[in-house]
């Protein structure tokens, strides 16, 4: 079962995705919060694997939650998955900085939202290739833009594989791509992880836009 956290500040959201998500065989709501200081407490207390979280809530945002339920050992398997209202909300960008796994927008149809929930518990990254890249574009021109380890202690192989995870493709039609089989195309995403110190396959994306191995809408 997947144990999911719902976070948001309307109460009719929250009950709507609970009722959504109690729905799914292979899932359960575990807690709900109202702002980002319950999600990052429940999330402990519950030990969820996703939380579905909004940017904008009181007394602490879904950007400061994310940051901290990344930043927390006790909490590395926990996965976020961020709710927006718009797909070219600059604060996604940010979400994706502090550690969320991926974003949907608010709209979303309600099997879209349980795949979702199922791809980034399975951890995947779930980026919109357009809205990602235009995303990105926006943040790369911003003047405080954090600096990131690059890829330039990857080999060429790697290089390829952290493009095409940049690109959106999951392990599958990386070994497609590249003539690889499926496990080790995972095992280069995992090596990669490792060597730019990352925990997740979004921030594997911030770093190939913000290096430079792949250029914002190309």
């Amino acid at each position: 079962m997947i144990r999911v956290l719902l976070a948001d500040d309307q109460m009719l959201v929250r009950e709507s995705f609970a009722m959504l998500v109690a729905s799914a065989p292979d899932m359960e709501v575990v807690g709900q919060a109202a702002n980002g200081k319950e999600a990052v407490e429940l999330a402990r207390s519950a030990r969820a694997d996703v939380v579905v979280m909004d940017v904008r809530m009181p007394e602490l945002d879904g950007i400061g939650a994310t940051r901290l339920i990344a930043a927390d050992e006790d909490l590395a398997g926990v996965k976020v998955l961020v709710l927006t209202t718009y797909d070219t909300d600059e604060h996604v960008v940010e979400a994706l900085r502090a550690g969320a796994s991926g974003f949907v927008v608010k709209d979303i149809r309600p099997a879209e939202l349980l795949a979702a929930i199922r791809t980034v518990a399975a951890g995947e990254a779930l980026l919109s290739p357009g809205p990602t890249s235009r995303l990105i574009a926006r943040a790369l021109a911003l003047p405080d833009t954090p600096a990131t380890g690059g890829p330039d202690a990857l080999s060429d192989r790697e290089r390829q594989v952290l493009t095409l995870v940049a690109r959106g493709l999951n392990n599958t039609e990386i070994a497609e791509s590249l003539g690889l089989s499926p496990l080790t195309a995972k095992t280069h995403v995992s090596r990669i992880m490792g060597k730019l110190t990352v925990r997740d396959r979004a921030q594997l994306v911030i770093i190939a836009y913000e290096s430079g191995l792949v250029a914002p809408g190309r």
